[in-house]
Parts: structure tokens; C-alpha cells; sequence
């Protein structure tokens, strides 16, 4: 549960923040009769993310088992390469982001409507795309067949509402550079044990070998309907008889990514504060009156 609601959390915050800063800019140079189309491409961003979720929920229960182990794996690892691009992105990116959009904004304005609707649907809709490929791939990894995953990333999702709330407000400041960092490391974790449960998902479908080449086998130790089985598997997607291939693909993937991502250069190694004094939550004497 906490992998998932870390997940909507992080995913969420950063469409908060653009969203946030969208509007901000709108308010406060008096172009309040643009939010309307600004609202309504967030609004069909957000409708295009959950049919999206949707379609592979439901339009996975059609296929055979092999198909379905066939489509998981290969969407896995999918979710699994964007949402690693995704932290890195946002790591090198996240102290320009406010300015980047503002062009776009600006560009839209002088276009009209239409492109205003577009500006939003797109600053909003590639990360509900994301979002709603890597819940699948992880609530279908955990598939323990209770909620909890599905009630971790809602609890996400409103927490980083309420976030992103607060800083549009002036009533929180947040260290942008702290918490992409930590929550991009945890999420880069969680990505290995997707990826892993993902090749996993490719071996039961017959198209990778190795499926009974196990690497270790502690089922008769750590007993995954146990409490603490069940927050290995939520946390970090562990699984007590991983196959060789599993433990391989999870390390390759885990230890040079997590290294390069930590690694004290670009965004990482700056100061980590978004300084400028017009950005929402920087000052809260002075945040826009929506």
C-alpha cells in the first residue's frame, strides 16, 4: 500500500504543481477569462488518464492467462522505463519548470482558446498517462486481492491535492529538490521490484526462460500471507522464490540507476530551492488570490 500511495503522491504533486503554476500565472498578469479552457484541458486530461486505466483493467480480463501474463510483463517493464525517464526528467528539469511554462502559456494566449485547452491537456495528461500504466503494473504486481493498493494511490492522489493546494495558497513551502530526490530514489526502488515482477509476468507467458530456475526459496521463512510478507510485497514488490533471471534484471536495473540518480551532479547538486519570488508558496504574503 505505501509503493502505491508513494506513487500517487509523487505523480500527483508534480500535476498539482502544474497545474498550480498554470493558474497562478493566469491570476496574477489578470488573465482570470483563460482559466475556464485552462480547466477544461486538466479536466479532459484527467478523463483520458482513468479511461485509460480502465481499458487495461477490463480489457485484460478478455485475454487468455499466457495473454494476460504476456500484456502485464510487457507493460511492466513499459511503466517502468517512463516512470524511470520520468525521475530523471523532473531531476534535471524541476527549477525550470515554472519558466518553460510560462512560454507555453504565453504562446497559447496569443493563439486563443483551443490552444489554451492544449497547453493544459498536455502539461496534465503525460502524467496521468503515467500514472495510470505504472498503478496498473503495480497494483497488478502486488495482486494481493484486497483494495489496498487501489485506497494507497487515492490516498496519494488527495494528499498531493491538498499539497498542491497549500502552495498555491502561500501556505506551505516546500524543498522541491529534497523531495523529488527521496521520493524519485524510493520510486526508482519500487520500479525494480515492478520490473522484476515483470520479466516474472514474461516467464509464466513462455516468451523468457528460466521460470523454474529458482534463485532461492524462503516461502518456508517468510511466509507472504504474513504481515510483514505482505508489506514486503507491497513496499518492494518482494517475492520469497524469485527466479535467477528476476534477481539479475532487479540488480542490474536497481544498483546503477539508484547510483546515477543520487549521484551529486546537475539539479541534485544545486541548492535544492526554487527562488523565485512569484512562484506559489515561495512567499506566502504574497500568493494570488484565486
Amino acid at each position: 500500500m505505501f509503493s502505491n500511495y508513494l506513487i500517487g503522491l509523487r505523480e500527483g504533486l508534480e500535476a498539482s504543481l502544474v497545474v498550480c503554476i498554470l493558474i497562478a500565472y493566469l491570476v496574477k498578469t489578470g488573465r482570470r477569462d483563460a482559466l475556464k479552457p485552462i480547466w477544461a484541458g486538466i479536466g479532459v486530461a484527467i478523463a483520458i488518464a482513468l479511461g485509460f486505466g480502465c481499458a487495461l483493467e477490463f480489457g485484460s480480463q478478455e485475454l487468455t492467462f499466457k495473454a494476460q501474463e504476456a500484456l502485464g510483463g510487457s507493460l511492466s517493464i513499459l511503466a517502468v522505463v517512463l516512470v524511470t525517464w520520468m525521475v530523471f526528467w523532473m531531476r534535471r528539469t524541476a527549477r525550470h519548470l515554472k519558466a518553460e511554462l510560462h512560454g507555453r502559456l504565453d504562446a497559447a494566449l496569443a493563439m486563443g482558446t483551443g490552444a489554451l485547452v492544449a497547453t493544459a491537456f498536455l502539461a496534465v495528461g503525460r502524467e496521468g498517462l503515467e500514472t495510470a500504466l505504472f498503478v496498473w503494473a503495480s497494483v497488478h504486481a502486488a495482486s494481493d486481492g484486497t483494495p489496498r493498493p487501489l485506497i494507497g494511490v487515492a490516498l496519494g492522489l488527495a494528499t498531493a491535492v491538498l499539497l498542491g493546494w497549500l502552495f498555491y495558497r502561500g501556505a506551505l513551502r516546500i524543498n522541491l529538490a529534497k523531495f523529488f530526490t527521496w521520493t524519485g530514489g524510493m520510486l526508482v526502488v519500487v520500479a525494480a521490484g515492478v520490473l522484476a515482477y515483470g520479466v516474472h509476468d514474461l516467464q509464466e507467458a513462455d516468451l523468457v526462460p528460466g521460470l523454474t530456475n529458482l534463485a532461492f526459496d524462503i516461502s518456508n521463512t517468510v511466509d507472504p500471507s504474513s504481515w510483514y510478507g505482505t508489506l514486503l510485497k507491497g513496499v518492494f514488490n518482494f517475492q520469497p522464490d524469485p527466479t535467477v533471471l528476476q534477481v539479475t534484471v532487479w540488480l542490474l536495473y536497481l544498483v546503477p540507476t539508484l547510483a546515477l540518480f543520487l549521484a551529486p551532479v546537475g539539479f541534485a547538486s544545486g541548492k535544492g530551492k526554487v527562488k523565485e519570488p512569484d512562484e506559489p508558496g515561495s512567499r506566502p504574503s504574497e500568493a494570488p488570490q484565486a
